[in-house]
C-alpha cells in the first residue's frame, strides 16, 4: 500500500509530468520538462552543473513549486506545495547531506520526527522495526544502537535510504547518493538501490556518475540547460550519453570511440 492506499504493481505509471518550467525571475531554470515515473524501476537523472536536476527534484519535493506545466500522480492532477504534502502523499527524499543526526543511533535517526508513541517512547517497537527494515533491505549495520558517527559513509546512506521508506512511499528521490563514497560502499549502495526498486518503489537516481548510472537505471533522463535532451538505456553507448550531456558530438570520449575502430579496422 502506499500513501494514496492504493497498492501498486510493477509497470503501473506513478508520476507524470508534462510541460513543467520553473523560472526564477528573469531566469529559466526548467522549460517544458516531460517525464514519467513507474512503479519498480530507477530512472536516473543526468546532466551537467546547471542543467536543472536540483530543481526538478526540489519541484517534486514540494519546495519549489513550477512556474508552469502539469504534475499527474496516480492518475489525478497535484500540486505539492509543501514539502510535508509531496511526503505525505508518498514522495520521500534523500538530499546529498542526508540530515542525520551523528549524536544519535540508528533507531533514533530512522524514526526522527516519526517516534511511536512520542509522549513515552516505545523503543522495543522501533528497534524491532528498524532491524526488521534493514534486515529486509540486506543492510550491513552492526547495530542499530551504533551511533551515526561510527558509521561509515556507505552505511550512512543506507540508513538515510531505509529512513525514507518507513512512510512506504511510491517514490523515492536519491541525490548523489554515491558522491564520496569508495568502491566497496558505492557498491553497497548501489545494491540497496536495486533492492528497494524490486520492492516496488520508483527511484530517481540524480548522479554524476555514468557507471553508476548504467549500473542500476533502467532508463537515464538527459538534462541539459534546463530541457529534456533525450531518454536513453543502460545499453546506450558512453559517448552517446555524454554528446547528450554536453550537447557536442565532438568531445574526448567521441575521439577515443574512433580511434579504437580505426585501430579495430587496421
Amino acid at each position: 500500500m502506499n500513501g494514496t492506499g492504493e497498492s501498486l504493481t510493477k509497470g503501473d505509471l506513478i508520476l507524470s509530468l508534462r510541460g513543467v518550467s520553473k523560472q526564477f525571475g528573469a531566469v529559466t531554470a526548467l522549460a517544458d520538462i516531460e517525464l514519467d515515473i513507474h512503479a519498480g524501476e530507477v530512472v536516473a537523472l543526468v546532466g551537467d552543473n546547471g542543467a536543472g536536476k536540483s530543481t526538478l527534484v526540489k519541484v517534486l519535493a514540494g519546495v519549489h513549486q513550477p512556474t508552469s506545466g502539469t504534475i499527474q500522480y496516480m492518475g489525478r492532477e497535484v500540486n505539492f506545495d509543501t514539502p510535508g504534502k509531496a511526503l505525505e502523499m508518498g514522495i520521500a527524499t534523500v538530499f546529498q547531506d542526508l540530515a542525520l543526526c551523528e549524536n544519535l543511533d540508528v533507531v533514533a535517526n530512522l524514526f526522527l520526527g516519526h517516534e511511536v508513541n512520542p509522549w513515552r517512547l516505545d523503543e522495543v517497537q522501533m528497534e524491532v522495526r528498524a532491524w526488521t527494515l534493514l534486515q529486509e533491505l540486506a543492510a550491513r549495520i552492526p547495530s542499530v544502537r551504533e551511533p551515526i558517527a561510527s558509521l561509515s559513509g556507505g552505511q550512512r546512506q543506507t540508513v538515510a535510504i531505509a529512513r525514507s521508506l518507513l512512510l512506504d512511499p511510491k517514490i523515492i528521490m536519491l541525490d548523489e547518493p554515491t558522491a564520496a563514497l569508495g568502491v566497496a560502499q558505492t557498491a553497497e549502495v548501489l545494491n540497496l538501490i536495486e533492492r528497494v526498486r524490486d520492492r516496488g518503489h520508483g527511484v530517481i537516481l540524480i548522479s554524476h556518475n555514468m557507471e553508476d548510472v548504467r549500473a542500476v537505471a533502467d532508463r537515464i533522463v538527459v538534462l541539459r540547460l534546463g530541457r529534456n535532451n533525450g531518454v536513453f538505456t543502460a545499453e546506450s553507448s558512453h559517448q552517446d550519453l555524454v554528446a547528450a550531456i554536453t550537447g557536442a558530438t565532438e568531445n574526448s570520449v567521441s575521439r577515443r570511440a574512433a580511434r579504437k575502430l580505426e585501430e579495430a579496422e587496421r
